[in-house]
């Protein structure tokens, strides 16, 4: 592999009119780039020009019977803004979309999921729609590459930084540019252009959208933009890492593993180890170690996610809200070496204590990670997931149902728990006696009361249980032997019931409960992803889909209350969505005490790690937080984490919260 950077510090970009110009393909011709996601080609995006201003965008892709539908035509004024733009068909969830801006004169007038809306328009923002193409993107990235200060400012609030940008030569035949954007999402957004600039890639996660004639420097693209991005998030962790050998957090009120607190207590930490636990005052503090008032607030153990998919982003969101510890529910077989990035605090992140490795079926559906075709294929899997250390095995929707035994019976024999989806057309109890240890998800216990017909590949896994289980009885013959089946086979729930929240109960233009209290805190593009509303539902459904949704909150407390185990974990954004997941226990019935019980020590007995984690006491790692107030009074102060403390260093929320653009608590 061959590339060379070049860092472009003071040179100006001249452009033309702003038109989109390929250096391959003809002004007018229909530009075609390839949709790939989890490394399988998903989709496709066109874009075309209509007339010298205006240009036409299609833009689709599948994931497991999701993905987006949208047709899009834009129009430019003279400096290169969005003067007129219309957007229609489906969001990620298969929602309708139809969204148009329009400015004439000095006014500007849109409809997009908030409602219909004017303003004063002065031409010299751009406005940045909710769902469509990339379209917007290359619009955006040509703006800021004419600004003198670098800088765009969005409409109808927002501004965007070009941070960098470089010229990169791959495999000494094609020099393209990346650009490095911060103030659209969490952590910069990157964009690849070419010497017209025109938008020849966009690779974000496991989706990479890609000029057709360039697919195959698509993975070189992606091993260099991987670079620019780890010594982004190497800058982070050394500008925002505080080391520690002693210290004293003082005058603080210890959360204990009865899910009580002591009051008024000195914690001295030397060298990662807490050292002691005494009443305020009654040890002398050597002089020159760090002392950290804790007067009227709460110390913690670092809590436990239980349901994660890592990346590197995700990591100092994890720590920012206090969770020092996940277990990573399926990922790529690389994942040991972010672990170890993370542990090493070349990247901030949290530590993972678990690693399960996910299988899943071919088919339509496939999850596109570690997809077999036969039984054999799945029993070879599980073995290499064994020699990679893996203490978990995740079975997924298209797992055949005649496949479930003898997946379990090996991973059983390997000293492997198994956990995951249920496999289409079989009910939550079949696959118990199976082999399952755990499932994944509220709605696949739910789904056990349904059918056993049910496509669990499809949406309707959201669907059905969205409009049935408000019915269900949890008095019944049918739903108790299934209690009594869990208890005898000690099987473990996993509900992430706040992804459900925003599912069942979101309506378009509002923040549901499930972001409500951290929406304004975030950058644009992610305030939008929380203003699209969930599941498709008709006029009238909303009442239903909101009663289904408290009847998953009543089975997680009744699970609770029967004795069932559960652990808290989110599939979702890091940090935030936890502490819902903790307020959501508390507001289905479960006692504060329990529920924080649940986050720390309990979680770190069920991952194995109960010796050195999950609570404060003496000779215990300090792996502990801050939180300015008393959760047990008012869970909702989980969210108000001061700082972290994982493996003797130090993180203030505040900082890491600065670095990716959200705003720290008031």
């Amino acid at each position: 592999m061959k590339y060379l950077f070049i860092l472009i510090v003071s040179i100006p970009i001249l452009l033309g009119s702003g038109k989109f110009q390929s250096t391959s393909q003809s002004t007018n011709a229909t530009i075609t780039y390839d949709v790939v996601f989890r490394e399988s080609l998903a989709g496709i995006y066109k874009k075309w020009s209509i007339d010298d201003n205006s240009f036409g965008f299609s833009y689709e892709y599948t994931d497991r019977g999701r993905g987006p539908k949208y047709f899009e035509e834009l129009t430019l004024n003279s400096k290169g803004f969005i003067k007129k733009q219309s957007i229609t068909g489906v969001n990620y969830l298969k929602d309708s979309v139809n969204e148009t801006f329009e400015s004439i004169d000095t006014k500007a007038y849109w409809i997009n999921p908030e409602g219909k809306n004017e303003s004063d328009f002065n031409g010299e923002a751009l406005y940045m729609r909710y769902d469509g193409s990339p379209g917007a993107y290359e619009v955006l990235a040509k703006l800021l590459l004419k600004s003198i200060d670098k800088k765009v400012r969005l409409f109808p609030k927002g501004e965007v930084e070009l941070v960098d940008h470089v010229y990169v030569t791959i495999k000494d035949s094609f020099t393209a540019k990346l650009l490095t954007i911060k103030g659209l999402d969490m952590g910069p957004s990157y964009l690849w252009l070419d010497n017209d600039n025109q938008l020849i890639a966009q690779i974000s996660g496991n989706l990479h959208i890609v000029r057709k004639d360039l697919n195959s420097l698509r993975l070189e693209m992606k091993r260099i933009q991987d670079s620019v991005e780890d010594d982004y998030l190497f800058n982070v962790a050394r500008n925002f890492t505080h080391s520690l050998d002693k210290v004293v957090i003082k005058n603080v009120n210890v959360f204990t593993e009865r899910g009580t607190l002591i009051l008024n207590q000195d914690v001295f930490v030397e060298s990662n180890t807490i050292q002691l636990i005494v009443p305020t005052g009654t040890k002398d503090i050597a002089h020159g170690v760090k002392v950290m008032i804790g007067t009227g607030k709460t110390l913690m153990p670092g809590m436990f996610d239980m349901h994660t998919h890592n990346d590197k982003f995700r990591g100092a969101m994890h720590i920012a809200g206090g969770v020092t510890s996940v277990r990573d529910l399926a990922n790529n077989k690389q994942l040991k070496n972010l672990s170890n990035q993370f542990d090493d605090n070349k990247i901030v992140g949290p530590r993972i204590v678990t690693f399960c490795g996910i299988i899943d079926g071919s088919g339509p559906y496939a999850n596109q990670r570690n997809v077999v075709d036969n039984l054999e294929a799945g029993l070879a899997e599980i073995q290499e997931y064994k020699d990679l250390g893996y203490q978990q095995i995740k079975l997924y929707s298209s797992i055949r149902p005649e496949w479930v035994e003898p997946l379990t019976k090996k991973a059983h024999e390997l000293g492997m728990k198994v956990s995951g989806h249920i496999p289409a057309y079989m009910t939550a109890s079949q696959a118990i006696n199976k082999g399952y240890n755990e499932i994944q998800h509220i709605n696949m216990v739910l789904l056990n009361f349904l059918s056993d017909t049910i496509d669990t590949r499809t949406p309707l896994r959201f669907t059905m249980v969205a409009k049935h289980s408000a019915d269900l009885d949890l008095k019944s013959k049918e739903y108790l032997d299934f209690i009594s089946l869990l208890k005898t086979k000690e099987i473990r729930v996993d509900p992430t019931v706040s992804i459900f929240e925003n599912m069942f109960t979101a309506n378009r233009g509002e923040a549901s409960a499930t972001y409500n209290k951290i929406i304004d805190r975030l950058p644009l593009l992610n305030q939008r992803t929380y203003l699209i509303g969930g599941l498709p539902k008709l006029k009238g459904q909303e009442k239903r889909h909101e009663d289904s949704f408290n009847k998953m909150l009543e089975v997680v407390n009744d699970l609770y209350n029967k004795g069932v185990q559960i652990v808290p974990g989110t599939d979702g954004l890091p940090g935030f969505l936890y502490h819902r997941e903790l307020e959501l226990y508390v507001q289905a019935g479960i006692p504060a005490s329990e529920v924080l019980k649940l986050a720390t020590i309990k979680s770190a007995e069920i991952t194995g790690v109960s010796d050195l984690y999950g609570s404060i006491k003496v000779g215990k790692q300090a792996d502990l937080i801050l939180i300015d107030g008393n959760p047990l009074e008012d869970i909702s102060n989980i969210r108000r984490v001061e700082w972290t403390m994982k493996g003797g260093k130090l993180f203030y929320a505040k900082e890491l919260y600065a670095s990716m653009g959200v705003k720290h608590f008031k």
